[in-house]
């Protein structure tokens, strides 16, 4: 995948996850879902 499609997907990861922790989800397996991906793409970009 393409470095620019990564940062986008990171983005609207980050955004959806900070949008639902906000708002007051309580779902953690979507949580955690959300996390774990967005960890994933943070391991590929190298940037963890």
């Amino acid at each position: 995948m393409a470095v620019n499609q990564l940062e986008t997907n990171l983005e609207a990861i980050t955004r959806t996850l900070a949008y639902l922790e906000n708002n007051g989800c309580n779902d953690e397996n979507k949580l955690n879902e959300l996390r774990r991906e967005r960890d994933k793409i943070l391991s590929d970009l190298k940037l963890i």
